[in-house]
């Protein structure tokens, strides 16, 4: 293999100048940059990345820890990080907590010890353990789609770590996710200005932060729908097909079923129209349903379906800029970003179809409002 001394030689320079062209790390006259490159090309040089990260303590990697990497959502979300990280000049280490708590803990420890620059992790419901092992190892991390409390970070902090010191409100650590209480409260209102009165959720999985703002927003959504908030029609789906197919059929079998459900995630989505297909039941005659989360196939059901879509992609690509923003500047203050999502109107919510409407997300209302929030006061 072509070494960096041998593109020196046959350009005519010396290692330090190859070093700089490559790395990019002082100016270099264009004749003397230009004749490194073609001594690069003639000769196949390839950087050697392990004795760089000997010399740097980089390693130009960034490990991502997130569940079900199968779920529509999640493989957007891993396509906006790839994407990023690649033209960055990072390369992606990715393992599956599965929402465990303990292996969740022990696949962070397994990218630690790979010696990866930094983390990009979509938390548990219970992430004590995960939080106490980032602290203790000073490990950059950006937390994905799920945010955790003060209150929690608080608690798991043993002294150490990268960030600013964090206040009774602050987070320890950068955190990226999607706005969550608003659109759901915007699915509720819309069906209740349908004219439905007993509207059921089918939630996530208990303790996550996603599961707790949808929670939220479907019951700002009844009050300022000026209805009463009826706790049998708020039923968990542990955020998997399976759940949801129980939670649903559970609220069909109530006295007063609900006329019209939100179901807060995709995976729920089909779960619940598997339950629903199974009592006999006709979206939207029967019953109305709205869905959290978009996906490429929502526009193929029959009717269609109203969701809110998630900025997926983009949740992805922002918790790398974030995250290669803590690692240039390690004390800079932690914040929270949220992003937009956008209410997709179809016609699963028992509206007609109208002609013209677009198909797709891109052209549809206006996203709903995002904020960007610094030293970790989330919107």
């Amino acid at each position: 293999m072509a070494t960096m001394a041998d593109v020196a030689r046959s350009a005519g320079v010396s290692v330090a100048t190859v070093s700089h062209v490559l790395n990019g790390t002082r100016p270099v006259l264009p004749h003397t940059r230009q004749a490194v490159l073609d001594a690069v090309d003639a000769l196949g040089y390839t950087p050697n990345t392990l004795a760089r990260s000997l010399v740097t303590s980089r390693t130009r990697s960034i490990g991502l820890a997130v569940s079900a990497i199968s779920n529509p959502y999640f493989t957007e979300i891993l396509q906006g990080v790839e994407s990023a990280a690649l033209e960055a000049g990072y390369s992606l280490l990715i393992a599956d907590p599965h929402d465990d708590p303990g292996h969740e803990r022990k696949v962070v420890q397994l990218l630690h010890e790979r010696r990866v620059d930094g983390m990009i992790v979509a938390p548990s419901a219970h992430p004590h353990d995960l939080v106490g092992y980032l602290r203790r190892h000073a490990v950059p991390t950006v937390f994905l789609d799920r945010v955790i409390d003060a209150g929690v970070l608080n608690a798991s902090a043993t002294g150490g770590g990268t960030g600013a010191v964090p206040g009774e409100s602050a987070p320890w650590y950068d955190q990226v996710c999607a706005d969550s209480a608003d659109p759901t409260a915007r699915l509720v209102t819309h069906l209740a200005g349908l004219g439905h009165r007993r509207i059921g959720l089918v939630a996530g999985l208990p303790g996550l932060s996603t599961t707790d703002e949808r929670v939220s927003g479907y019951q700002d959504g009844l009050s300022a729908a000026g209805l009463a908030h009826d706790e049998r029609l708020l039923v968990s789906g542990n955020s998997e097909s399976a759940g949801a197919e129980q939670a649903t059929a559970a609220l069909l079998a109530l006295p007063e079923p609900p006329t019209a459900l939100v179901t807060a995630n995709n995976a729920m989505t089909i779960g619940a129209l598997r339950a629903l297909r199974r009592h006999g039941l006709s979206v939207p005659d029967d019953i109305a349903l709205c869905c959290f989360d978009d996906f490429a196939w929502a526009d193929l059901f029959s009717p269609r379906l109203t969701a809110v879509a998630q900025p997926s992609r983009e949740l992805g690509a922002q918790a790398v800029q974030v995250l290669l923003n803590r690692l240039d500047e390690p004390r800079r203050p932690a914040r929270t970003v949220r992003l937009p999502c956008t209410f997709v109107h179809r016609t699963s919510c028992g509206c007609p179809e109208e002609p013209g409407r677009s198909r797709t997300p891109e052209h549809t209302d206006s996203p709903m409002s995002s904020t960007l929030s610094e030293k970790g006061t989330t919107s």
